[in-house]
């Protein structure tokens, strides 16, 4: 694998990223959120797409593609590894977001592309980065307190907002993927709280991606839902 090209294809991309607002529509109607996992030790990659209405934050559709994955892991260009599947999950909705959250990494990345930026500029559409673990950089300490903040800060920029989303719980790193500022980020990750770590986005992707409880309730209640069918849809296809 030429890592070499790898990083400059980074370097390249990261100089496209859209670092402030930049909206399709705005407040969005339609958010998403993006999950991404390895299944067979590696060799098959799903990723999972949820849609959920605002600002009820309802779930009101999901996609679900599973291929072979194309590359092996190499620490710091997971991105390359993990969009594939994303776009293949993408391809299959019929409701396309006007606002998108990627459980992973946005500029704040050494190379500032992580997935969230990677994806969103392969997409085009406003996207933000909510990471669980920091990949580079360095943030003040936080209060133990729920809404402590922390800007995270890399060579003399600011990449992130590190923010303790709920008691007793890591932070979580929110940045920009595209199209949208750090600030911005912060405040749309606050507004889809719902007293989880996770915003709803990407607490719902991986709800779906894993068949979490609550994703069998869900599927349940809408099995029996008087709702039409446009309103309620899912697929699960391998490739």
């Amino acid at each position: 694998m030429d890592t070499s090209a790898l990083r400059a294809t980074q370097l390249q991309h990261a100089e496209e990223v859209i670092r402030y607002d930049d909206f399709l529509r705005d407040p969005p109607l339609f958010i998403a959120g993006a999950d991404v996992g390895f299944e067979h030790q590696g060799a098959v990659t799903r990723a999972a797409i949820a849609i959920l209405r605002y600002p009820s934050l309802a779930l009101v559709e999901y996609q679900i593609a599973r291929i072979n994955t194309t590359m092996p892991y190499i620490p710091g260009f997971l991105s390359f590894r993990e969009y594939p599947a994303l776009l293949a999950a993408w391809e299959q909705l019929q409701q396309k977001p006007d606002l998108l959250f990627v459980d992973g990494h946005g500029i704040s990345h050494p190379r500032r592309l992580g997935v969230a930026s990677h994806f969103g500029l392969l997409v085009n559409v406003p996207t933000i980065g909510v990471a669980k673990k920091r990949l580079c950089g360095r943030f003040e300490p936080l209060d133990t307190e729920v809404g402590a903040l922390a800007a995270l800060e890399d060579k003399g920029e600011q990449l992130a907002w590190v923010w303790r989303s709920k008691a007793r719980c890591q932070p979580l790193f929110i940045s920009t993927g595209h199209r949208i500022s750090t600030d911005s980020a912060l405040t749309w990750v606050q507004r889809c709280m719902a007293g989880y770590r996770l915003p709803e986005p990407t607490r719902w992707a991986d709800a779906i991606a894993s068949r979490r409880p609550a994703f069998i309730r869900w599927l349940q209640q809408s099995s029996h839902s008087e709702m039409p069918p446009c309103a309620i849809s899912g697929t699960l296809r391998g490739r």
